[in-house]
């Protein structure tokens, strides 16, 4: 896909790089000139200085031939400039980066639904993660009712060693909890099935409600002599 990233501070600069490291055709936009050279002598970007709240930038960008146009400049303001002069020039797929949640509603308005909070990733991370030391990475899902979250299986818990299937079968485990993917020690990502077996040492991604967060982890984690009742145990 043909990528437009408008601000190449450190986050898009990053994103830029990664997406170009996977195929995709991007080019950036960024007000300052030594940002755009790095860009382009040390990572082989499409880099333009200039000031992309104004058409004329954003047409040297060539953004008329953009599948996608992401905004992720400092200001809320501008990346709603942004939002609409892409809007203007035809791009269906547009995404912000919002540093102030007071312009969702803005956002909502201009008919930009791709809105990718900050303060909501940070505020799901670090409040997860306080919550539960079990658990490295997570992330708020919808209105923030859904956590997606990674959780590695320990040796001799009651998670280890056996199938999907069983699992969800016990009667003590969270009936909201799906498993979304499984990450082996070897480094495989699997797409879990009923019949996947869960080894010890490998890390599960999980989508719970927030409230069965703390049950989920238990019934996986728990160690094998604490469970009173395990079907095969």
């Amino acid at each position: 896909m043909t990528i437009l990233i408008v601000g190449a501070g450190r986050a898009g600069l990053e994103v830029a790089i990664q997406l170009s490291r996977i195929g995709h055709a991007v080019t950036i936009v960024d007000t300052d000139a030594a940002v755009t050279r790095r860009a382009a002598e040390q990572f082989g970007l499409v880099a333009i200085a200039g000031d992309a709240t104004t058409a004329e930038v954003l047409d040297d960008a060539g953004i008329g031939r953009m599948d996608i146009v992401v905004a992720m400049l400092r200001r809320d303001a501008d990346n709603l400039a942004v939002s609409l002069l892409a809007r203007a020039a035809g791009v269906e797929r547009v995404m912000v980066r919002m540093r102030d949640n007071a312009y969702r509603s803005v956002y909502a308005n201009a008919g930009i639904d791709r809105v990718l909070s900050e303060t909501d990733l940070i505020t799901g991370a670090i409040t997860t993660a306080v919550e539960h030391d079990a658990i490295r990475h997570a992330m708020l899902i919808g209105d923030g009712a859904a956590i997606a979250f990674e959780l590695t299986i320990p040796a001799g818990s009651v998670g280890a060693g056996r199938t999907v299937m069983e699992l969800a079968a016990r009667p003590d485990f969270p009936k909201s909890v799906v498993f979304a993917a499984l990450y082996r020690d070897e480094g495989g990502v699997e797409g879990p099935r009923g019949s996947s077996v869960i080894e010890a040492g490998t890390t599960v991604l999980l989508v719970a409600q927030r409230e069965e967060v703390s049950h989920a982890i238990t019934a996986l984690t728990a160690p094998v002599a604490d469970v009173e009742t395990f079907p095969g145990r």
